[in-house]
C-alpha cells in the first residue's frame, strides 16, 4: 500500500477549487518562496513546531527529551536543537498542546477514509478533494495513488502545484486529476530565482505540456507587493497564460502574513515580510489580467 507524509487535512475549504472541498496537504517542497504561508510544508521530514502562546514553561519537555536535558531554564528547548531526532517525546509530554508534530505517515486508503467523511458536502456543492502542500508532486507515487483512489470512489480531485517536478510525474497526475490549480508567480527567471530559490524554466515548460493534455487549468497568481504586482509583470503573466490552451481562468491570491508566526515555531529564520496587498493594488491587478480575456477571480 502506497503511503506518504501528510501535514494537514483541512475540511470545509472554500479557497482551493470549486465548491466545498477537503484539502490534503502533502509535506515537502523544492521551492523556498519568501512569502510562503505554509513553511511547515517545506521539509520532506516530520518536524516539531512550537506554539509559543500556549507554552506554560513547565519544563516537562526537557524532562523527556533524549537529546536535551538542560532543565526548564536551559537555553535550548526540545525541537530547537540540530540534535533533535523528531522522536515526538516532547510533543507527547506537553500538557498544553504547545508542541505539535508536523507530518504523519498515512496510506492512500487512510487518506481516502478521511475525505469520504465529507462526501455529502462534495455532492451538494460540486466540490471534492484538493491535494496541496508543500508540493504534492514531491511525493509523486503517493499522489498518483491518492488520485486513483478518489477516482475509483467517484470523488472529484484537484492538484494545487507549482509545476516544479519531472514532467512525466505531472502528466501522470494529469491523467487522473479533474482540475489543476497551477501557481504562476512570474515569467521573469531572474526574479523567480531570487525569490523562490529555483529557475522557472521547468514550471513554464511543464505548464505548456499540461495545457496540451489537460483541459481544466486554473492559473493562480500570488500577488506579492514588490515582487510581481507591477504592470509589466502582470501583463507578462497574462500573455503567457493566454497562450496555454487548457487554461480556463486566472485567480489572484493576495499576499497575507498568516504564515509569519510559523517560522518562529519551527525555529527557522523568517524571510522578509511585505505589507499585504492593498485593495487598490488588487483591483488594478484584476483589471490588468481581465484585459487578456480571462475570467479573473480573487482567491479560489
Amino acid at each position: 500500500m502506497e503511503n506518504g507524509l501528510i501535514f494537514n487535512v483541512q475540511r470545509y475549504s472554500l479557497q482551493d477549487g470549486p465548491g466545498i472541498r477537503t484539502t490534503v496537504f502533502l509535506k515537502g517542497c523544492p521551492l523556498r518562496c519568501w512569502w510562503c504561508h505554509n513553511p511547515e510544508g517545506q521539509s520532506p521530514e516530520p518536524e516539531v513546531i512550537v506554539l509559543n502562546g500556549r507554552c506554560a514553561r513547565c519544563g516537562e519537555c526537557h524532562k523527556v527529551c533524549p537529546q536535551n536535558r538542560g532543565g526548564a531554564g536551559g537555553e535550548e528547548r526540545p525541537g530547537a536543537s540540530a540534535r533533535c531526532v523528531r522522536c515526538g517525546a516532547c510533543v507527547a509530554a506537553c500538557p498544553t498542546g504547545a508542541r505539535q508534530m508536523v507530518g504523519r505517515r498515512m496510506t492512500a486508503d487512510e487518506v481516502l477514509a478521511e475525505v469520504l467523511r465529507d462526501g455529502i458536502f462534495y455532492d451538494e456543492s460540486g466540490g471534492g478533494v484538493t491535494f496541496s502542500g508543500g508540493e504534492p508532486l514531491a511525493q509523486p507515487k503517493f499522489l498518483i495513488a491518492l488520485l486513483a483512489a478518489c477516482r475509483a470512489s467517484g470523488i472529484r480531485t484537484a492538484v494545487d502545484t507549482s509545476g516544479y517536478a519531472p514532467q512525466e510525474d505531472l502528466l501522470a497526475a494529469a491523467a487522473l486529476a479533474d482540475l489543476f490549480l497551477y501557481d504562476l508567480k512570474t515569467v521573469d527567471d531572474e526574479r523567480h530565482r531570487r525569490c523562490t530559490g529555483v529557475s522557472n524554466e521547468t514550471l513554464l515548460e511543464n505548464l505548456k505540456a499540461l495545457g496540451r493534455s489537460h483541459g481544466n487549468i486554473w492559473v493562480r497568481v500570488p500577488l506579492v507587493p514588490g515582487f510581481n504586482d507591477d504592470v509589466e509583470q502582470l501583463e507578462a503573466v497574462a500573455r503567457f497564460a493566454a497562450a496555454i490552451p487548457g487554461v480556463r481562468q486566472l485567480n489572484i491570491l493576495p499576499y497575507h502574513r498568516t504564515g509569519v508566526h510559523k517560522w518562529a515555531g519551527l525555529r527557522k529564520p523568517a524571510p522578509p515580510a511585505a505589507a499585504p496587498a492593498s485593495a487598490e493594488a488588487i483591483d488594478r491587478a484584476v483589471a490588468r489580467l481581465r484585459q487578456s480575456g480571462f475570467n479573473v477571480l480573487i482567491g479560489g
